[in-house]
C-alpha cells in the first residue's frame, strides 16, 4: 500500500483545491494537494516537500486531521490528511491548472479524486476517521 498524504490549509474558512492537470493520474480532478511519501521521509516531511513543489510555498505541517485507505483500479492507498499553515510564499502553479479556495459548503460543485472525496465527506460529516474503502 502507498502512502499519500493530502493538506488541509485554511484561510477565511475556505480550504485550498487544486485541479490536477491533463495527463496526469485522475486528470482534471480537484484534490487536497500533496503526494506520496518517498523513503525515509516521515509524513510531515513528505508533506512540506510536496507543498513546495507543487506552489513553491513554506508550510508548517500540524496534526493528523485524519487517514482512510482507498482501492483505485492499479494502487491501493492510504491517505493521511494533515491541518497545514502557509507560512510564506505566493502560490505559483507547478503541479496544477488551476487553485481555488472553497467553503465545505461548496465541496460538492468539484469532481474530486476518489480518496478526497471521501476525506471530505466525512469532514463535512465530522466523522473523519479511518476507513478502507474501494472504487
Amino acid at each position: 500500500m502507498k502512502k499519500v498524504t493530502a493538506a488541509l490549509i485554511e484561510k477565511d474558512g475556505k480550504f485550498l483545491i487544486a485541479k490536477r492537470k491533463k495527463g496526469s493520474h485522475s486528470e482534471g480532478r480537484w484534490e487536497l494537494p500533496g503526494g506520496k511519501l518517498e523513503p525515509g521521509e516521515t509524513p510531515e516531511q513528505c508533506l512540506a516537500r510536496e507543498l513546495k513543489e507543487e506552489f513553491d510555498i513554506e508550510t508548517e505541517v500540524k496534526g493528523l486531521v485524519c487517514s482512510t485507505e482507498f482501492a483505485y483500479r492499479d494502487i491501493t492507498i492510504e491517505l493521511l490528511v494533515y491541518r497545514v499553515n502557509h507560512i510564506a510564499g505566493d502560490f505559483k502553479l507547478m503541479d496544477h491548472d488551476e487553485i481555488r479556495w472553497v467553503s465545505p459548503k461548496e465541496f460538492d460543485k468539484y469532481r474530486f479524486a476518489e480518496a478526497d472525496r471521501i476525506v471530505l465527506d466525512k469532514l463535512i460529516k465530522g466523522s473523519c476517521g479511518s476507513r478502507k474503502t474501494t472504487d
